[in-house]
């Protein structure tokens, strides 16, 4: 049997009646054409199902085709959205990825991330990281976006408002009534400064103060440990927010163990909406700090520095939004 020949620039130039320089500028994104031209070349890709030869335009462009991303925890869903909004746009652009999980740990392996930003054209990097990181991983040569604001000047970041997200979730409670409020923070997260600031200006609003615990890890089994400490004590909080949503669904797990009914008891508000929190029971009041959005926009972003169509350091925020559920309610009087 003769194996079907796969089909060629020629063959897509020929069908598109353009040349096969253009089909080749086309294909490697290094010049835009008027869109019947593009529509015309388009069509005949598709038709003719003819695939990018990835080493071919390495050759000829000295790029390699792919990008890498540098995450905390994989096995957080807040940093498997960004994967997601990232891939959706590398996929799109014909670039593939590949991935450092840095397990929450601010200072990566660093030979790790100079391999990998070898083998791609630009990187995409949580800015959670230490600042000595950092500045290491600008020094690189590639161009790099961090998704989380980094908050320092002379970067490109992509993130959420912290404080914005902060803000809501205080007037939320404070339009229930609460009047003591407690905060699970991650003091080795930059973002974690951000949320409390936004928390703290909503409660002073109402003459009240916030309550801060910090906790090491920004897990599930931290919010549990934390749970005695806060609901067994001498004055329980009225209400508890906590720096992400894996912490809340442990600590709700831990009061249900200790008698402590949710919402009626305590209030339990968080930080990511991540799936999880929409099937506990009670589901999770939480605002959603965009995950996937920030996901396409920093690979957008990076993509338009590797084809220097930036020029500026950019600090391109994005709105949060509170997600109001069962876990919140009114003060009891």
């Amino acid at each position: 049997m003769t194996k079907k020949r796969l089909p060629t620039l020629r063959d897509v130039a020929e069908a598109a009646g353009v040349s096969v320089a253009t089909v080749s500028k086309y294909c490697s994104g290094g010049q835009r054409f008027s869109p019947a031209v593009e529509a015309a070349i388009q069509a005949a890709i598709d038709s003719l199902g003819y695939r990018t030869n990835h080493l071919a335009r390495s050759m000829a462009t000295g790029r390699s085709g792919a990008v890498g991303l540098v995450v905390l925890d994989l096995g957080n869903p807040h940093f498997t959205g960004i994967v997601k909004g990232a891939s959706r746009v590398a996929q799109a652009n014909d670039y593939s990825m590949a991935f450092v999980d840095t397990a929450e740990s601010k200072a990566p392996e660093r030979h790790l991330v100079e391999t990998l930003s070898r083998r791609v054209d630009g990187l995409v990097v949580s800015s959670r990281l230490a600042d000595e990181s950092i500045e290491w991983l600008k020094a690189l040569g590639k161009p790099v976006v961090f998704f989380g604001r980094y908050g320092h000047g002379g970067v490109h970041s992509v993130g959420a408002d912290g404080y914005l997200a902060g803000l809501m979730i205080g007037r939320h409670l404070m339009s229930l009534e609460h009047s003591r409020v407690a905060y699970v923070g991650f003091p080795s997260s930059r973002w974690n400064a951000e949320r409390i600031r936004g928390l703290s200006d909503a409660l002073v609003e109402k003459g009240r103060q916030l309550e801060v615990l910090d906790v090491d890890a920004p897990s599930p089994e931290a919010g549990e440990s934390a749970a005695s400490r806060l609901l067994l004590g001498g004055q329980r909080p009225d209400a508890i927010v906590t720096y992400n949503d894996l912490m809340a669904l442990g600590l709700m797990n831990e009061a249900r163990a200790l008698g402590v009914e949710i919402p009626r008891d305590v209030s339990i508000a968080s930080f990511d909406d991540i799936a999880y929190g929409r099937y506990t029971s009670p589901t999770l009041t939480s605002v959603a700090m965009n995950s996937e959005q920030m996901g396409e926009v920093a690979m957008q972003r990076l993509l338009q520095l590797i084809n220097d169509e930036l020029e500026h350091p950019f600090d391109e925020v994005l709105a949060p939004r509170l997600v109001v559920r069962e876990s919140t309610c009114r003060r009891a009087s």
